[in-house]
């Protein structure tokens, strides 16, 4: 399967961790190269944009086109009801500033540095944050090469989609096609692990239009649960490696409840308390550890922190795959090594 491909087959992966979607993608495809998706960034042939739950998730092409109008709502609800933005501006023309906001990004990409000043030229008692966050919700921008790439850094800066594509969002905001790409990429599910998942509301009534192209189960609390017609179920004794997924992932984030993936633990043996970014291993489909990668000069060590004791075969299991996960995101390191809590 191609980078493309997977990408879309996961309808995106959460990407405000510039890096997050190549370990992401590494984790699921054999011969993954880092070039793979710098690549599609580079090319145009994949974005990254304010999507599902109002987070920034890397997409493909003409996934943004078609995905951006079905989450709006969403975005323009976040915005208004739970970000502290919408309350800085009551009393704004928004649909003023966006006219403004877009012609300036529509002119040429540019961060919200450049952004601020330019804007709160038209309201200067306004917050100048607040005028940016506007567009950030409001408007489909997209954050442009070098941004996303590889090895490449610098504050991220932003044009619209269309204006970056040269093609028009879709007209559709219907929900259900991407409600069935939720459900062949993690279903079965819940009404309400898919309102998580997309951060869209109101999804009831689109399950029940969607009942007859799907099939149901209960789970053990008797909770409804749908999935695609052809969806794998595979057998409960599948052995599954072990897998390290980025910071943010929504094999964790795609269900609202997350006991299918996430079996009770002390958060201090994984180092939660310690107020770390990390990642997490999946052993046997389950969260059983968690790892961040410490870099000093040209060396790099993997730290790995399982939240219970395993068994000495998935010990070794890990550190074998951390060893090769450290040779993939660390490949400039003179030194390399894995730690295990």
């Amino acid at each position: 399967m191609s980078a493309a491909n997977a990408i879309e087959s996961l309808v995106g992966l959460q990407a405000q961790i510039p890096s997050d979607p190549y370990v992401a993608l590494w984790s699921r495809l054999v011969g993954f190269r880092t070039d793979d998706l710098a690549t599609l960034i580079t090319n145009r042939q994949a974005v990254r944009m304010g999507l599902l739950r109002a987070t920034i998730h890397l997409v493909t092409a003409r996934d943004a086109l078609a995905l951006r109008p079905v989450v709006q709502p969403a975005l323009e609800r976040a915005f208004r009801t739970s970000s502290p933005f919408g309350r800085q501006l009551v009393g704004v023309n928004i649909e003023r500033l966006l006219k403004i906001g877009r012609a300036l990004v529509d002119e040429r990409a540019r961060t919200s540095a450049e952004l601020r000043p330019l804007l709160q030229k038209h309201w200067p008692k306004r917050d100048r944050d607040s005028l940016v966050m506007a567009m950030s919700y409001l408007l489909p921008l997209v954050q442009v090469p070098p941004r996303g790439v590889w090895g490449a850094s610098g504050q991220p800066k932003r044009t619209t989609l269309e204006a970056w594509l040269g093609r028009p969002l879709a007209k559709s905001r219907s929900p259900d096609a991407l409600l069935l790409r939720y459900l062949a990429a993690f279903g079965p599910a819940t009404v309400g692990d898919a309102r998580a998942w997309s951060g869209l509301s109101g999804l009831a009534a689109a399950f029940e239009r969607l009942r007859p192209r799907l099939r149901t189960f209960r789970d053990e609390n008797g909770r409804e649960l749908f999935d695609v017609l052809d969806g794998p179920l595979p057998d409960p004794e599948t052995p599954a490696a072990p897998r390290f997924l980025p910071v943010y992932d929504n094999a964790l984030l795609a269900h609202s409840d997350r006991s299918r993936i996430v079996r009770p633990f002390d958060p201090t043996r994984a180092g939660y308390m310690e107020g770390a970014t990390f990642g997490t291993v999946l052993i046997d489909g389950f969260v059983g550890a968690t790892w961040t990668v410490a870099r000093e000069a040209k060396a790099a060590t993997l730290r790995v922190a399982f939240v219970a004791q395993p068994p000495k075969r998935d010990r070794v299991a890990v550190e074998d795959e951390g060893e090769r996960l450290l040779e993939f995101i660390a490949a400039d390191a003179i030194a390399r090594q894995v730690s295990i809590a």
